[in-house]
């Protein structure tokens, strides 16, 4: 067997094969030998039917079949001879199979890329640090009560806050357009929820009383054939209505699971919630700044093989999640090109950590392992049961690995890098964009 490689540019490398006749020819005869064993065919008795009546009959079948059996396992030689690591399947052009010529063919691939982790002793990691303190689980427990709103009936004009029910026709160039008009509509007031201005004009209106508003849609509209025009809305008012909180009370802890209305209890249990969640965005601000400053400092050229696989990936988990929230397949408008950068970013922090791993001989640590699979199961009835189920499967098992071994990833590069302590408020940590 004759190999040449030759590099594409980058990543990809193009490698020819030439296979000689006689190794192919080999694996032909012994192929029809054995086929005159089985095969059956007209005029000749089972196990008697002779060789070149298989081949006159199968010849050409058998040919094909061994063809492409040995591209695969030459190719495999071939780059395992030349030491080469293919990332994604190659692509294949065949320039010779005519028989008693041999085979010639090419192959077209990407590589790893070869990664030398770079030292990330100068970078610094901002490392988030929060505390809960009373105000924190105050306004947590408002955010709940506000939740848990009760509507009342009122006759008064409406002021933002309130809830106003109306009827409305909406109109452009004096005609009803699709959707404009509608009976029992609410519309709670100064929450930005309608365009610009719908909500402004409802405030002072009371029951049975009419207006009309004058509005403009968006520019930016998601109905494009009304995007930027203008529309007036006849209105009437048929309700409004004024928000009750809860009364912070027994029956309210008991409404959250708190079964003996204890508020202390209650709100112990909020608290704890809290910090739960608390510690879950610390860990992932964390790993997200650290897994940053690993791609900063170690750039590497990705195999597109792989990104390409990666997006496709990524594209079928996103329909995947849309059909589970009602649409239908026919519905979802998606292509790989969306999620190319996402995929990048993941490829290449895979093939960095894998080398990390190699390097320094990481592996997860049982202790975590079991660690993380108690904690999931002690939020179960039968806890042991749950434990028994993640060691019982292999694969199951494999994944918790997978993540504890990434948390001891994240460890590493904080212990590589310099890491300072940035102080957030609850608020500014875990709602930034109201802040």
């Amino acid at each position: 067997m004759q190999v040449s490689v030759e590099s594409a540019g980058g990543l990809q490398r193009t490698i020819k094969v030439a296979v000689p006749e006689e190794t192919i020819e080999k694996v032909v005869q012994n192929r029809l030998q054995n086929l005159t064993r089985t095969v059956k065919i007209k005029g000749f008795r089972a196990g008697k039917v002779p060789l070149n009546v298989v081949k006159q009959h199968y010849g050409k079948q058998v040919r094909q079949e061994v063809l492409g059996e040995v591209i695969q396992s030459s190719f495999y030689e071939a780059v395992s001879q030349e030491k080469l690591r293919p990332a994604g399947s190659p692509s294949f052009d065949t320039q010779q199979t005519e028989a008693g010529k041999g085979l010639e063919y090419t192959a077209t691939f990407d590589v790893y890329p070869e990664i030398e982790i770079r030292d990330m002793s100068g970078m610094t990691i901002d490392k988030a640090v929060c505390e809960i303190n009373d105000a924190d689980v105050d306004s947590m427990i408002e955010t709940v009560r506000k939740q848990q709103i009760q509507w009342e009936a009122a006759d008064k004009a409406a002021e933002n806050g309130d809830r106003v029910t109306v009827d409305f026709k909406g109109t452009i160039d004096g005609e009803v357009f699709q959707g404009g008009e509608g009976s029992g509509m609410s519309v709670e007031l100064g929450k930005g929820r309608m365009i610009k201005g719908f909500e402004d004009g409802l405030v002072g209106i009371k029951v049975d009383e009419e207006r009309t508003l004058n509005l403009t849609f968006p520019e930016e509209y998601h109905a494009k054939d009304l995007a930027g025009k203008p529309v007036q809305f006849a209105i009437k008012a048929t309700k409004v209505e004024v928000a009750k909180l809860p009364e912070l009370d027994a029956e309210f802890a008991k409404r959250l699971g708190v079964a003996d209305g204890d508020l202390d209890k209650m709100r112990s249990e909020i608290r704890a919630n809290m910090q739960r969640e608390l510690d879950s965005t610390l860990k992932s601000k964390v790993k997200q700044a650290a897994m940053d400053k690993l791609l900063e400092a170690n750039k590497i050229e990705v195999p597109d093989a792989l990104i390409q696989g990666e997006a496709n990936h990524l594209m079928n988990q996103m329909g995947n999640n849309l059909m589970n929230q009602g649409m239908k397949r026919d519905q979802i408008r998606l292509d790989p090109s969306m999620f190319s950068e996402q995929a990048e970013r993941r490829v290449a922090l895979g093939l960095i950590m894998a080398e990390i791993v190699k390097q320094q001989g990481i592996k997860a640590d049982a202790d975590k392992v079991k660690s993380y699979i108690d904690t999931v199961a002690a939020s179960y009835e039968k806890p042991e049961e749950v434990v028994q189920w993640y060691y019982g499967d292999k694969q199951r098992l494999s994944e918790v690995e997978s993540l504890v071994l990434e948390e001891q990833l994240v460890d590493w590069i904080l212990g590589q890098a310099k890491v300072e302590e940035k102080k957030m408020t609850f608020s500014e940590l875990m709602y930034p964009d109201k802040v």
